[in-house]
Order: structure tokens, then C-alpha cells, then sequence
């Protein structure tokens, strides 16, 4: 029930993101343009080209690029919650967008686009796998065992991967610097319905093996012995989650920039409503991670429009007061 009321409130999300913005579009008018795009002569048009532009060219990829983004973030955040057995992993601040943000960074303004749109997205999936093992590295250096050093690992390195992108920007050509901006705060604007097969393509290759894993993301939130004694080979598990959060967080970071806290709290809202058994937590995460993001970017576009405010300013905003309720609960319940 949880789940069909989720769908019902996604559809809902979508239709009020392309509805509302500096243009308002009627949600009749939206119904018209859609159907007439996926079945072309089905209504009779009685709208403009601008808004037909506006709905079709501009809003209904970047609402369905929030969807993807948010869904595969929250995902990540979950499943890493697990590996680590702490409540408060996320991509972010294990520096796993970080890395894929200092990867995308250094392809658009040292490297080139020298494979073409692929460019981007494997050098930010390269950064943030890169990031990944040296989070890991330092983890096995410095003895930090427990899953509160390993966030603390996380953070650590994060700072110096985003000095590292710092570097990379200040050394960059000062002209092109600007769209750099992009990827440190977060934003959709770019999207384009070429760019959504990509974020697409990560999902449907990585949620099922995610799914699939359910039983063992159980087992491995109650320890490493437990899960052994199940049969897990709990660190090769481990690292393979970490590999696979890289890959999912690396494309989306590559379209989306760094946008915090989406797997922090996403997670955790899920758990509230359904319980803590991940066959489905994963699902309801789904759902309500792209819920999300649409909405923070309905709100990134009409708080201060006609200006379209980076999504991450929005996201760091709530985000941000919900760590700090999260950590009053913990408090709380010690």
C-alpha cells in the first residue's frame, strides 16, 4: 500500500514539476503536451511552442534527471548504512561525491571531453571510485575498525579531495572556471533527454544486484560475525557495495554536481515508515529519494525566481537541520 501511494505521489511530483516555475503551465496543458509527444495526433494542440518548449525541452528532463538522482542516491545511502552499521553514512560525507565531483572537474577544464559525452561521467565514476579506496586505505592505516572512524575516515578525506579539486579549478582556465560552479553547489539545469540514459542505464545495471542483496544488507547490519556465520564473505561484500555506491554516485554526480545528505536522511524516513528489513527499506528509499529531489528542485526554481538556485544550497539547508535532530535523537536515546 505504502508503495502504491508512493508511485501515486511521484506521478503527482512530476506533474507539479512541470507545472509550476517562472512560467506556470496548466496541469491540463502538461497532460496535452505529454501525450502528444508519446502519441503524436492522439489530442489536438491548442497550446503554444513556447510552452511546449518549456515543458517538453527543459523541465520534464531535468524533473526526471532529479528523479534519477535522487532514487540513486538515496539507495547508496542506504546500503552504505548497512556496511558500515552506521546510521549516518552517505556518499557524501564517506567523499565519495567529492571524488566524483573533483573527476568531473578535472575532465572539463584540464582533460577534455577526449571520449566524448562519456567523458564526464567515467572520469566523476573514476574520481569517486578513487575516493572510495582511499577512504578504505586510511580506514586499514590508521586501525579506525569501528564504523564511527570509518565517517570520520570519510570526512577526512573528503576535505582533501575537495582541496585537491580547489587546485585543479585555480589552476584551471579562469573563462571556464565559472561553470565549475555547477558541480560544487549542485543543479539540473543542464539537463537534456540525451544525458538521462546514463543515470537511467547505472540504475537499472545496479538496483536489482542491490535488491537482489537485501538478505545480507540485514545481516551485515548486525555484524560482521553474524554475517559470516550466514555464509557472507563480509569484506568482499563490503567492498563490492562500496564499488557499486562509486558507480552509482560517480554518474549522478557527473550530471547532478554534489548534492549532500539526500542518502543521509532518505534512509532513515524509510525506516520510520516501514521498519528497518531492507527488502524494504531499498524500495521505499527508491521512491521517496526521487520524490525528494523533485521537490527540492521545485523549490530551487521558484524561491528566487525567475533565478534558479543550486539544488545542493537546498538540500544542505534541510538536510542539514535534520543531522542535527538526528543527532539529538541518538542523544537522546543514549
Amino acid at each position: 500500500m505504502l508503495l502504491a501511494f508512493g508511485v501515486l505521489g511521484l506521478i503527482a511530483s512530476v506533474v507539479t514539476a512541470l507545472s509550476v516555475g517562472a512560467v506556470a503551465v496548466p496541469a491540463g496543458t502538461v497532460f496535452g503536451i505529454v501525450a502528444d509527444k508519446l502519441f503524436p495526433g492522439v489530442v489536438d494542440i491548442d497550446w503554444s511552442r513556447g510552452r511546449e518548449a518549456i515543458v517538453w525541452d527543459i523541465r520534464f528532463p531535468r524533473t526526471l534527471l532529479a528523479g534519477f538522482v535522487g532514487a540513486g542516491l538515496a539507495i547508496v545511502g542506504a546500503a552504505l548504512q548497512s556496511v558500515t552499521r552506521n546510521p549516518l553514512a552517505d556518499p557524501h560525507l564517506l567523499g565519495i561525491s567529492s571524488g566524483g565531483a573533483a573527476g568531473a572537474v578535472l575532465a572539463l577544464l584540464h582533460t577534455g571531453l577526449f571520449l566524448g559525452l562519456l567523458t564526464v561521467p567515467l572520469m566523476a565514476f573514476a574520481g569517486a571510485l578513487a575516493a572510495t579506496l582511499v577512504v578504505l586505505g586510511v580506514t586499514h592505516f590508521a586501525g579506525a575498525t569501528s564504523a564511527d572512524r570509518l565517517v570520520l575516515a570519510g570526512v577526512a578525506v573528503s576535505f582533501i579531495i575537495m582541496s585537491l579539486a580547489n587546485i585543479l579549478i585555480f589552476l584551471g582556465d579562469p573563462r571556464a572556471t565559472h561553470t565549475v560552479v555547477f558541480w560544487m553547489l549542485g543543479g539540473l539545469g543542464l539537463a537534456q533527454w540525451s544525458h538521462l540514459l546514463f543515470p537511467l542505464g547505472i540504475l537499472v545495471l545496479t538496483v536489482p544486484y542491490l535488491l537482489a542483496k537485501a538478505g545480507d544488507l540485514n545481516a551485515m547490519t548486525i555484524g560482521d560475525e553474524t554475517a559470516s556465520t550466514l555464509g557472507i564473505p563480509v569484506a568482499r561484500f563490503r567492498l563490492t557495495v562500496f564499488v557499486v555506491g562509486a558507480l552509482i554516485t560517480g554518474v549522478m554526480v557527473a550530471f547532478s554536481g554534489i548534492i549532500g545528505f539526500v542518502g543521509l536522511m532518505i534512509p532513515h524516513i524509510a525506516r520510520f515508515l516501514v521498519g528497518g528489513g531492507y527488502t524494504r527499506v531499498l524500495p521505499v528509499s527508491l521512491l521517496l529519494g526521487a520524490i525528494f529531489l523533485i521537490w527540492a528542485d521545485i523549490l530551487a526554481r521558484t524561491l528566487m525566481a525567475p533565478e534558479d538556485m543550486p539544488i545542493g544550497i537546498v538540500t544542505g539547508l534541510i538536510g542539514g537541520v535534520f543531522f542535527i535532530f538526528l543527532l539529538r535523537s541518538k542523544a537522546g536515546r543514549s
